[in-house]
C-alpha cells in the first residue's frame, strides 16, 4: 500500500463527520435497494443469470457486436469514432469544436468521461465544459471527481454546498436544499441555451438497433441531448448489448440495484440525429467508442468478467471497506470493490498495488452485484498477480528469498519440527512486538508487524502436547 493511499484512508477514518456521511447515504440505499426486492421482484435470480449470460456472451462475440452497431448508426445518419485512449477523444472534440466554432459543451453524467480527465483536458484549450448533473456540477465547481458512481457528491452536506455556491457562484448562504437545487436550475438552463454541443455518456449500446440508452432521474441529460445543435456520447466498448429485446433485463435490474426504483424517472433511446420531420434534436450525432485498455482486459478470460458491470454501484454500498474509507481514499475514479478490480486492469497492478488487497473478501460485492460478477475471484487473482510482479521485482529479492526459505522448511517435516524446537527453546519469553530491536534490518518483517505483534513460540509444540495425552 503506498503511502499516499494509505494517508488518504487516514484521514477519512479520522473525521467523524464524514464517517456519518458516508454511512448515512450508503445505508439509504442499500435499504431503498432491499425494498424494491422484497417481494416485488421474485424473478430477481432467474434476471441477474440472465443478464449474466447476456454480457458474457456479448463480450465473447464484441468484435461482431461493434461492427454491427457501427453499420446501424451509420444507417440512421449518426457517425462512430473509434479511440484508443483520452487523447484520442479530446482531439477529436477539440477539432469539431475548432471547425464549428463552438465554444461551450454542456455535459451530462458519465463515469466514462469522469476516467478520461475530459473536462480538464478541453479547459487546457479554453474550451469550457459544464457538468449538468446536480452533483456533478457541485463537484466540478470544487475541482473534486465523484465520491461514487450513483450518488457523486455523497459525501457532501447542505452546509458545504451553501458555501460552496456562494464562494463560487456569489450568491447569499442558503441552506434550503429546495433552493439550492433552484439557483443550479437557473444557471444551467442558460447554459444549456448557450451550448453548442452537448456530451452524454451512454449506459447501454444496442447493436441491433445502433442506440444509445440513457437512464437518468433529473432530465438533464435530455436537454444536454436534444438542445444543442451537436451531440457526442462518449462510450466504452464494453455498453454493448446484442438486441432491444435484452434491455428489458438490464432496465429492471439498474434502477433496483442503484437507488431502489423500479425504473429511473427518465429512460432516453437516441439513435442518430433529428430527422426531418422532427421538431427537436441535434442537426448532428456522433458515438464515440473508447478502447482506453478494455481490450487488454478483454484478453484475460478468468479477469474480463469485469466488463460486464453496469455501474449501478451496490457493490459500494454494501462494501464494508467503502463505507469506511470513502470513494476519494481511491486512487483512480472508480473506487470501491468494482473499482478494486477495474483499476488494476486498465492502470496496471503497480499503479497501486495495495488496492487489491483493501477488501476483507467477505463477499458482500458479489451477493448483490446485478450482474453476477464474481469480485473476489479477481481480487484473488489480482492479489497473485501482484505479488508475482513483486517477487519479479530486484528491489524484493529478500524477501522473494525468505519465502523460498518458509516453503522448504513447510515441505520437510524433520526440519519443521527441528525448527519449531529451537524456536520455544532461544525464543525471549515476551512477544515478539512491532518495534522490536533490529527489526529495521528487516524491511519484510518490520512491515507485516507493523499491523500485528507476533506471539512467542509455545515451549511445547502440539506434537509434543499430543504425545503427552496420549501417554
Amino acid at each position: 500500500m503506498s503511502v499516499v493511499f494509505d494517508e488518504k484512508i487516514q484521514q477519512t477514518l479520522g473525521n467523524a463527520n464524514l464517517q456519518l456521511a458516508i454511512y448515512t447515504s450508503t445505508g439509504r440505499l442499500m435499504d431503498h435497494r432491499k425494498k424494491s426486492l422484497t417481494g416485488q421482484l421474485p424473478e430477481y435470480q432467474d434476471l441477474r443469470t440472465h443478464a449474466n449470460a447476456i454480457k458474457q456472451h456479448t463480450i465473447e462475440n464484441l468484435d461482431y457486436y461493434l461492427e454491427q452497431l457501427e453499420v446501424n448508426v451509420e444507417a440512421h445518419g449518426g457517425k462512430v469514432v473509434w479511440c484508443r485512449n483520452a487523447q484520442d477523444v479530446a482531439d477529436f472534440v477539440l477539432q469539431l469544436a475548432k471547425d464549428r466554432g463552438s465554444r461551450l459543451i454542456v455535459k451530462s453524467k458519465s463515469m466514462t468521461t469522469e476516467e478520461i480527465d475530459f473536462n480538464e483536458r478541453l479547459e487546457h484549450h479554453h474550451l469550457e465544459s459544464v457538468e449538468t448533473d446536480l452533483g456533478e456540477y457541485i463537484l466540478q465547481l470544487k475541482h473534486e471527481r465523484p465520491y461514487h458512481i450513483v450518488a457523486p457528491a455523497l459525501h457532501l452536506t447542505r452546509y458545504d454546498v451553501a458555501n460552496l455556491f456562494e464562494k463560487e457562484l456569489g450568491v447569499p448562504n442558503d441552506t434550503v436544499i429546495e433552493n439550492q437545487t433552484m439557483l443550479a436550475r437557473r444557471v444551467l438552463r442558460d447554459k444549456f441555451l448557450q451550448a453548442d454541443i452537448g456530451v452524454s455518456g451512454a449506459n447501454f449500446l444496442v447493436a441491433d438497433s445502433g442506440a444509445v440508452v440513457l437512464v437518468e432521474n433529473e432530465g438533464n441529460a435530455r436537454l444536454t441531448t436534444s438542445a444543442p445543435k451537436i451531440h457526442i456520447a462518449v462510450a466504452g466498448i464494453e455498453k454493448l448489448i446484442p438486441r432491444a429485446q435484452d434491455l428489458a433485463t438490464f432496465l429492471k435490474l439498474l434502477g433496483r440495484s442503484a437507488t431502489g426504483q423500479p425504473l429511473t424517472v427518465y429512460t432516453s433511446f437516441l439513435s442518430g440525429p433529428r430527422r426531418g420531420e422532427e421538431v427537436d434534436g441535434p442537426d448532428e450525432f456522433y458515438l464515440v467508442l473508447l478502447d482506453n485498455g478494455r481490450t487488454k482486459v478483454l484478453a484475460d478470460e478468468e479477469k474480463r468478467q469485469a466488463l460486464y458491470c453496469i455501474r449501478c454501484g451496490a457493490c459500494l454500498n454494501h462494501c464494508p471497506v467503502y463505507r469506511k474509507i470513502g470513494g476519494h481514499s481511491f486512487p483512480w475514479v472508480y473506487s470501491g470493490p468494482i473499482g478494486a478490480i477495474i483499476t488494476p486492469q486498465f492502470m496496471g497492478t503497480r499503479h497501486e498495488p495495495g488496492l487489491p488487497f483493501a477488501s476483507s473478501l467477505c463477499g458482500a460485492c458479489a451477493e448483490v452485484c446485478p450482474v453476477k460478477i464474481d469480485i473476489p475471484q479477481v481480487l484473488l487473482d489480482l492479489r497473485e498477480d501482484v505479488v508475482k510482479a513483486r517477487t519479479e521485482d530486484a528491489s524484493n529479492q529478500l524477501e522473494k528469498f525468505a519465502f523460498k526459505m518458509f516453503a522448504y522448511a513447510m515441505t520437510r517435516p524433520k526440519l519443521y519440527r527441528f525448527a519449531g524446537k529451537m524456536a520455544a527453546k532461544f525464543a525471549p519469553r515476551e512477544p515478539w512486538v512491532r518495534h522490536a530491536p533490529g527489526l529495521e534490518l528487516l524491511p519484510p518483517v518490520k512491515g507485516w508487524l507493523s499491523q500485528r505483534d507476533l506471539p512467542t513460540p509455545a515451549a511445547k509444540s502440539f506434537r509434543d502436547l499430543w504425545k503427552e495425552r496420549k501417554g
